[in-house]
């Protein structure tokens, strides 16, 4: 099925968060089902055991923040999208665990605030949306530059909740366990925001932002799988497997020579299949690349020339300027095309007449189609040249190759494409130390708020610094 749009929709309305005490008590009840299956699509998650370090970090939190002394948010890696049934896990199991070992006594519920994409729904259905409005989600439409309602409705629920909060301050999943991506400034803005109201109120809360870590691995290396996955990827893309029937016994004694050159030659192919694409249909000029260096150099030369290439598309088509690093110019490629597809100058659409409905079909079709370059791209904003390299396990063979199986899919016009299950898998969470957002406060307490351009310039200085430290304090759980 082809993930496309054929009409222009209405704005995505906010979903207010209406938390539900009975609705969190029954995903509480399924969750181990939720672990090992993937509400959608219907296909495995394979996550069959969790383990947890330094519980008793966010037990101690937990205890200061009920008895009203700071303000606490947690700042999650975001690998894979199980990642937040990971997290309720650790809130709804782990955290009770190690408070009933170190005999203190929380108040439940065992939970948290949580801020999500509101584009969810779009592939997943409005019923997604009603399921975490009652587990006291927060939408925020990523493509937006500024999501007033959403951003007010977290900033209050930092300053005012009877719950933490949680966000995931890479903005989106990367697929990779051991690499985290560059880190989005809104979880430092909303600390500040928090200290600001704080200060106004004259309250003498302390607020904190707890980094946590999310690794998953392989209970039992699923080289054979990989190995299917691999010929089935080469298949797909049109090369012959260069290994022969009984080979997989080789190969699994010796995986990095044996897989790394199928993920390479595999990696090639298809670099020049898209360079090709992107020449011949739509007539960009993509230069040759460097042959001076490691064939791994020459290939992450390629593949950023090709990434730049396929975002500068979307952009010609949007009128959109290149500015900022890939991240950034994916978000404002999909703030553009959201604005296509889901009007918000039109307040009723059944109000315009057939010619008007026809013309904004048309551009909403045309847009969602110039975003899937982007969708494109966003899958290899973390790839690195090293990364299987430096480290050949399973679990860096198995990312790099669902990557590339994502990509194929894509291409192809899946919509939601269907991972295979290789394996079942250990989800590693690890709680880091607080970091005082109050010690950083750019401000005196007697200071009113930045309207100045000094003080803007400080308060954003402050802003990247404690994004970069989040960003050291996430990479260290690795």
């Amino acid at each position: 099925m082809f993930d496309s749009i054929h009409h222009a929709k209405p704005r995505l309305e906010f979903i207010p968060q209406r938390f539900n005490r009975f609705v969190l008590k029954l995903a509480h009840i399924f969750l181990p089902v939720l672990l090992r299956f993937r509400v959608r699509p219907w296909l495995p998650a394979g996550i069959s055991q969790v383990s947890v370090a330094n519980a008793k970090t966010l037990v101690d939190l937990y205890q200061q923040f009920q008895s009203g002394k700071i303000r606490l948010l947690m700042a999650f890696r975001h690998p894979e999208v199980d990642d937040p049934v990971c997290m309720m896990y650790l809130l709804s199991r782990s955290v009770p665990q190690a408070a009933r070992q170190l005999g203190i006594r929380l108040q439940k519920p065992f939970h948290s605030h949580f801020v999500y994409d509101r584009g969810m729904t779009i592939w997943a259905g409005e019923w997604l949306g009603l399921f975490f409005s009652r587990l006291g989600g927060i939408p925020i439409h990523r493509g937006k530059r500024l999501d007033r309602v959403a951003l007010r409705t977290a900033r209050d629920l930092f300053v005012n909740g009877k719950m933490p909060i949680s966000v995931a301050p890479e903005g989106a999943t990367n697929g990779h366990s051991e690499i985290v991506s560059p880190l989005e400034p809104g979880v430092a803005q909303l600390g500040f925001w928090c200290v600001e109201d704080l200060v106004k109120a004259n309250r003498p809360e302390t607020v904190l932002i707890v980094p946590i870590g999310i690794k998953y691995s392989y209970i039992q290396p699923p080289w054979s799988k990989l190995d299917w996955l691999l010929s089935k990827l080469e298949a797909d893309s049109g090369l012959i497997s260069p290994l022969k029937e009984g080979d997989i016994k080789s190969s699994v004694q010796k995986p990095e020579e044996i897989f790394y050159p199928r993920l390479l030659r595999l990696a090639e192919h298809l670099l020049t299949q898209m360079e090709e694409f992107y020449r011949r249909f739509y007539h960009q000029n993509i230069a040759e690349s460097d042959p001076n260096g490691s064939p791994n150099q020459i290939l992450i030369a390629r593949l950023q020339v090709l990434l730049d290439t396929a975002l500068r598309v979307a952009e010609q088509y949007f009128d959109l300027q290149p500015q900022g690093n890939i991240i950034d110019r994916c978000r404002r490629v999909e703030e553009v095309g959201w604005n296509c597809i889901y009007r918000e100058d039109i307040s009723d659409m059944n109000a315009i007449s057939p010619l008007h409905r026809g013309m904004a079909d048309w551009v909403a079709a045309e847009a969602k189609m110039r975003m899937r370059h982007m969708r494109l791209v966003e899958s290899f904003v973390s790839v690195t040249a090293t990364y299987v390299q430096e480290k050949p396990t399973v679990e860096r063979f198995a990312e790099t190759t669902l990557i590339i199986f994502d990509t194929i899919a894509r291409i192809q016009g899946k919509k939601s494409p269907r991972r295979p299950h290789l394996g079942w898998r250990q989800a590693t969470l690890t709680v880091g130390e607080p970091i005082s957002v109050t010690e950083r406060w750019p401000l005196d307490e007697s200071d009113k708020p930045t309207v100045g351009l000094r003080d803007r310039l400080k308060a954003r200085k402050a802003v990247n610094d404690l994004t970069n430290d989040i960003q050291m304090s996430l990479e260290k759980l690795i």
